[in-house]
């Protein structure tokens, strides 16, 4: 077995041993379902901890309605596929059951209403643990979670006052009304997962493949245009051929210029790049240095 396989294989195994260590620990867990690559990973880690049997948790969208149609065609293709239960939470809906404002301005993400959408379904629910296929290099405060990452009565999370985890000994105890976060590629990068991807012959959507888009030249990003974004005067508009690194709403998420065709392409592409998925695409998250670690108080994924 080559070094890299061996890599992977151990990736593998402690992601399966926490997905299974959830299951055992909770009593309502999710495993949140976004149709981008890393919640599709997050699948057929699960496929590979559970099967034969089904799922101890259903599967859960937060559903923006900001979403590309790729992403979501490709999670209904894959729930089909595998047989499993899907919810999907609306923030549509929670913006109305909290009379919540919107962002404005010429790029208005929904993604930090996506925490209301979040824990209306958590609380509708009762999950107790929420699985995620957040990763430390994406993002410097997701860089501070614990595998088990707890969230108080209110869902917010204090980077101060985590748990600490010694060697692969997960502590699923809660106090009631508490709710957990679960990461089990917690530990894995940008390239680690698209090597996994290749190794296994995961499917994706076509978003992360060069493909033509027509796009607005925003700085130095390129935005697809949608019902959402419309070029106004002065804008410049080109068709380029371009991929996306990661799936958020299409309102704050640009494609990268890329020729990258194949898995080896995009494998390539990384190994090349200095600069985070999130860095390059998102949108959001460039509002400020600790963008991200706020939304995550409040209580975001």
């Amino acid at each position: 077995m080559s070094n890299k396989n061996h890599y992977l294989e151990q990736l593998e195994n402690e992601a399966i041993y926490i997905l299974r260590e959830t299951a055992a620990q909770f009593e309502k867990p999710a495993l949140l379902f976004s149709g981008g690559k890393d919640s599709i990973v997050l699948v057929h880690l699960a496929l590979k901890a559970f099967r034969p049997g089904k799922f101890p948790f259903p599967l859960v969208h937060i559903d923006t309605g900001h979403n590309f149609q790729e992403a979501i065609a490709f999670r209904d293709y894959l729930v089909n596929q595998i047989g499993e239960k899907l919810l999907v939470a609306s923030v549509e809906d929670s913006i109305k059951k909290h009379n919540l404002k919107e962002t404005t301005g010429r790029f208005p993400s929904r993604n930090s209403l996506q925490t209301y959408a979040l824990l209306d379904c958590i609380e509708e629910n009762e999950f107790d643990a929420c699985i995620g296929g957040a990763r430390r290099d994406e993002e410097k405060a997701r860089a501070k979670e614990r595998i088990f990452s707890v969230r108080d009565d209110f869902g917010q999370w204090n980077p101060k006052l985590q748990r600490p985890e010694l060697w692969d000994i997960l502590n699923g105890k809660v106090q009631k009304g508490h709710n957990v976060r679960v990461f089990p590629i917690s530990n894995w990068t940008e390239l680690d997962v698209w090597n996994y991807i290749d190794k296994n012959n995961i499917e994706l959507p076509s978003l992360y493949f060069a493909h033509d888009r027509e796009c607005i030249q925003h700085q130095d990003k390129l935005v697809a245009t949608s019902a959402f974004i419309q070029p106004i005067p002065g804008d410049t508009v080109v068709v380029e051929k371009v991929r996306y690194r990661t799936v958020g709403d299409m309102t704050c998420t640009a494609a990268v210029a890329s020729n990258a065709s194949t898995i080896q392409d995009i494998i390539e592409d990384i190994i090349q790049t200095r600069i985070s998925e999130r860095g390059q695409t998102r949108l959001d998250d460039q509002l400020s240095e600790a963008a991200m670690e706020d939304r995550k108080k409040q209580g975001y994924f």
